[in-house]
């Protein structure tokens, strides 16, 4: 099964604001960061690459995006309530949500401020023709998101089952390699039989 949504993990914080009688349970971060090379795979001493381009999120759908925990289960905040606020700055896109509307929303504030969680992943779905590969850094670089799905804190950076798009990406490439140096090692071999005859 192949899937086009892919998770990627950055920083994130937690601050309580009191606005008249009520806390508000706020968190921020960065749920991604324009042009950080993050190693996504790793094969025969050989490290795969993804870089965000600091224009990718031109364009992109965020007209609602959802706030969770791990990608999973209850949704705690959300842009179509106000609840959950994205931007793209000069350093990628920011996210602010206020967690203060569900127990469960409360309770990850209060994790993410104690330090027990202090990562952000997002899901997103790259637009046709939204990336390029430079194979000669094994890095590939997203030029256009088509839309967000989710920013979520994560317990462990990792990705689930879209991992296996991205893999799949990289792995792809290492077979393209290994073709192309199969190729080079034969026609060598063809060359200096010729020289001989």
């Amino acid at each position: 099964m192949t899937t086009d949504r892919l998770i990627r993990t950055f920083d994130v914080e937690a601050r309580t604001l009191v606005e008249g009688a009520e806390p508000a349970y706020i968190a921020d971060g960065y749920a991604a960061k324009h042009n950080s090379p993050t190693v996504l795979f790793e094969h025969a001493g050989q490290k795969y690459k993804e870089v965000i381009d600091a224009r990718a999120f031109d364009g992109a759908d965020m007209s609602d995006v959802i706030f969770q925990y791990d990608h999973i289960g209850k949704v705690m905040a959300r842009t179509k309530n106000n609840t959950l606020k994205l931007a793209v700055d000069n350093i990628g896109l920011k996210i602010e949500a206020n967690l203060g509307g569900t127990a469960e929303g409360r309770t990850l504030h209060q994790e993410i401020h104690d330090g027990y969680v202090d990562k952000m992943s997002f899901r997103f779905k790259v637009a046709p023709g939204g990336e390029k590969y430079d194979q000669a850094t094994r890095t590939r670089t997203i030029t256009k998101i088509e839309k967000v799905y989710d920013v979520s804190a994560v317990s462990i950076p990792a990705y689930d089952d879209t991992n296996i798009s991205a893999r799949s990406f990289f792995e792809a490439e290492i077979e393209r390699e290994k073709q192309a140096a199969l190729e080079a090692e034969s026609r060598q071999r063809l060359l200096l039989f010729l020289d001989t005859i």
